[in-house]
């Protein structure tokens, strides 16, 4: 349900018990602050009124020993990320904004799939485009690739997160910020279906902890 607290909306909680080397290297590249290790424990979190991110960043570094990877401030919303090697710290700086801010886990926004569509065994000038658009790795000719757009952007870390952990396929591209977010992985036909299951199988069990 959406959050009825004056003053405050969470818009997204996401919380990952364990990094995949792929997205922890990926985030590297992107982070602002601290980089995550492989296998680290990360919160996402996204708030309005936007500029309020910065009291739950203080909030949160004050409270734990978690890391700042990355702060965004938009027009409505802020987004953090934090990690630490101890699930238990981070899980403590959730915790910690969410009861400065009398919220709860269940106050945040539903996840809403805009695009879950598999692209089955690309052609050369195809996989071309994707690797060009690309941060992370390459696409080639004649894998699957499996792109999925979701609102809020941040609900995509914990599908990206448990289709690495399902299959072996490769992270293309990420976006956990901004109105809706992307997620784009290639691998084989068959890995990309379990990729594709594990990421949606996520998303839906968030949605049923609301």
């Amino acid at each position: 349900m959406a959050s009825d607290v004056p003053g405050f909306q969470l818009r997204a909680y996401v919380f990952i018990d364990s990094l995949q080397p792929q997205l922890a290297q990926y985030m590297a590249k992107t982070n602002r602050v601290y980089d995550p290790r492989e296998y680290d424990a990360a919160l996402f979190l996204e708030i309005a009124p936007a500029m309020e991110i910065h009291a739950k960043i203080d909030q949160a570094l004050k409270a734990t020993r978690v890391k700042l990877g990355s702060m965004v401030t938009e027009r409505v919303f802020g987004m953090m990320q934090v990690h630490h090697e101890d699930q238990g710290e981070v899980r403590a700086a959730g915790e910690a904004v969410l009861s400065a801010s009398g919220l709860k886990v269940t106050h945040r926004a539903p996840c809403k799939i805009l695009q879950n569509k598999i692209i089955r065994a690309v052609e050369q000038d195809h996989a071309i485009a994707f690797t060009g658009l690309s941060s992370g790795n390459m696409v080639h000719a004649g894998e699957s690739v499996l792109i999925m757009e979701a609102e809020p952007a941040a609900y995509l870390s914990i599908a990206c997160n448990e289709a690495l952990k399902a299959a072996e396929v490769k992270l293309i591209d990420i976006i956990v910020w901004g109105a809706s977010g992307r997620l784009i992985l290639a691998g084989t036909e068959a890995h990309i279906d379990f990729a594709a299951a594990a990421a949606t199988s996520a998303l839906e069990q968030l949605n049923r902890g609301l």
